[in-house]
């Protein structure tokens, strides 16, 4: 095992991202595939593989990535092109297989989409089968998955439940929502994939994968909103134009527009396993529940499992939806030690004050007591796990690194600060991070109200503690 090398492509994706520190903690060696290696640098293992840059629409640049390597995980999608991926994901899954031929690789397992063959409904799960095709026509035998929603945070099927549940009390969707669908935990799509890589491989092997819940796709929705504690109610609505649906979902939620339109488009048929074959072969994976995924994907519904996007971008200011938060990120290069920096974030507060905008915290804090919280409280020094900073309370602290605050507002939703520091050549670099993930249609509202004095906040207190770092 320990001598095998794997090809991961797709790493920058959701499941190649989880795969990878799975194989690592097997003992595998792993070799990474992706167009834009940079997005990998948050990746807490991302020192620990080989990573080469490459693109399977350029094959000149395959021929280093396959060689040596043993498996080979196919894990490349193209809708985030637009118009006209379904035709480069075929040219893609071609390339690779004449790759693979000439390198010597001795098995490819390869994640698709869950649909019959003859009746898709749609160019996106077309292309996802004609993939496999492809794949299998080469010499190296291929294992195929087959999955439809697959049940994680990060998930972008799940993230699409998620946002349009939590938003609207009253979901509004074209007659497609009584078409019935197999969601699938991340967990057993991952054990799946792992469970194939110790597998003799068996030429042109498919198998269908699903959970042990079968349910109209609106049903998903009503599931999640129980879980969450949620009442919601479905108003299928005939004749929404697809383009409409993902113009939504766009500005709704975390899933791109041009993403959003074929993974819609996706949802024109039935998506449930016929043949279950893949009990036989792979039995030990233990199947989780439509219910159980859900309330282990909430149970992850805090700062510390989330997959740090925005830490690639070199960007002093980013905003952004993700895995059930909004996300305000702000860094500055400090001309300061990180002990500096570090003392005067973690003096904030209490009866020390803010050092920007003071009088609008202690009135939130006011605003607070009335409605039941705790309001403003101070703090004993040296701070420490646990104590309370106003209306927060210290859930991380690491000297000279890092500062982790969670709200006890009464609030929609839930919220958390979070400062860092690291020494960067000459100077310190400063990262700040609010956090919230909202409940209902409430903490949506929440956010986008208080939205320009969060951003008035967070941009003045950022500075402001450089400043102070810097005098």
């Amino acid at each position: 095992m320990g001598n095998k090398l794997v090809l991961v492509t797709g790493a920058t994706g959701y499941i190649g991202g989880l795969l990878i520190p799975m194989l690592l903690e097997k003992g595998y060696r792993v070799r990474a595939l992706a167009r834009e290696p940079q997005r990998l640098r948050s990746r807490v293992w991302y020192s620990r593989i080989e990573i080469i840059e490459g693109d399977a629409l350029q094959p000149f640049t395959l021929l280093a990535a396959l060689d040596g390597v043993h498996t080979a995980y196919y894990l490349i999608h193209s809708m985030s092109i637009g118009h006209g991926y379904t035709e480069l994901e075929i040219q893609a899954a071609q390339n690779f297989v004449n790759a693979a031929d000439q390198t010597g690789v001795q098995h490819i397992i390869y994640l698709g989409g869950l649909a019959k063959p003859k009746n898709t409904g749609s160019n996106h799960m077309t292309s996802r089968i004609q993939t496999g095709a492809t794949l299998r026509k080469g010499r190296v035998p291929v294992t195929e998955f087959r999955a439809g929603v697959i049940v994680g945070p990060g998930s972008i099927s799940f993230e699409m439940i998620r946002y349009i549940t939590e938003w609207f009390p009253i979901i509004v969707g074209p007659p497609w929502l009584s078409n019935v669908v197999q969601p699938i935990a991340t967990q057993n799509v991952l054990e799946y994939l792992f469970a194939a890589l110790e597998h003799p491989p068996t030429p042109r092997a498919v198998y269908e994968i699903g959970g042990p819940d079968v349910m109209p796709y609106g049903e998903t929705m009503l599931r999640y909103a129980r879980v969450r504690g949620l009442k919601r109610t479905l108003l299928s609505v005939p004749g929404i134009p697809i383009h409409v649906l993902a113009w939504f979902m766009g500005l709704l939620t975390p899933v791109p527009m041009k993403i959003a339109r074929p993974l819609i488009g996706g949802l024109a048929g039935d998506s449930i396993v016929i043949r279950d074959r893949v009990r036989r072969v792979f039995p030990h994976v233990n199947l989780l529940g439509f219910e159980e995924s859900v309330s282990k994907s909430l149970a992850e519904l805090h700062p510390k499992y989330l997959e740090r996007v925005w830490e690639v971008n070199d960007s002093l200011v980013t905003v952004l939806k993700h895995q059930g938060f909004f996300i305000d990120h702000r860094w500055l290069p400090v001309n300061a030690t990180p002990e500096k920096v570090f003392d005067v974030f973690t003096n904030m507060g209490g009866q020390k004050g803010w050092p920007y905008a003071d009088l609008l915290w202690k009135v939130r804090g006011w605003m607070d007591k009335l409605l039941g919280g705790p309001g403003l409280r101070s703090f004993a020094e040296p701070l420490q796990e646990g104590d309370v900073v106003d209306y927060y309370r210290v859930e991380v602290i690491e000297p000279n690194r890092l500062l982790r605050l969670h709200a006890e507002l009464k609030a929609p939703g839930d919220g958390w600060m979070e400062w860092r520091v690291e020494k960067i050549g000459e100077t310190t670099k400063l990262s700040q991070t609010g956090f919230f993930a909202p409940r209902g249609l409430s903490g949506f509202i929440y956010w986008y109200v208080l939205g320009p004095i969060h951003k008035l906040v967070f941009r003045g207190l950022i500075k402001a503690i450089a400043q102070q770092s810097e005098t």
